[in-house]
């Protein structure tokens, strides 16, 4: 039985282009410390960055809007006693 030879692969989205990857193991494995370290950094990055982004995003602006109108009876027969 032959061995088979796995190439890397790309994936593509419905315009053609490269939005992800398959590789063979060996170079996953090379890539892998490098993946590790970056994750955590890479995460919190993206993360600041569509916190900074909210801030003039205005469908953002307009659902975080509705969302307060929604809950504001709620909150304020939580929040103020009645007298």
């Amino acid at each position: 039985m032959g061995s088979t030879m796995l190439k890397r692969q790309f994936i593509r989205d419905a315009g053609g282009n490269r939005i992800g990857v398959i590789l063979p193991m060996e170079e996953y494995a090379r890539v892998l410390e490098y993946l590790d370290e970056n994750a955590e950094r890479n995460w919190e990055t993206a993360n600041l960055e569509q916190i900074e982004h909210a801030a003039n995003d205005p469908v953002f602006l307009v659902d975080l809007r509705e969302t307060m109108n929604v809950y504001q009876a709620v909150d304020a027969q939580w929040w103020e006693p009645e007298e």
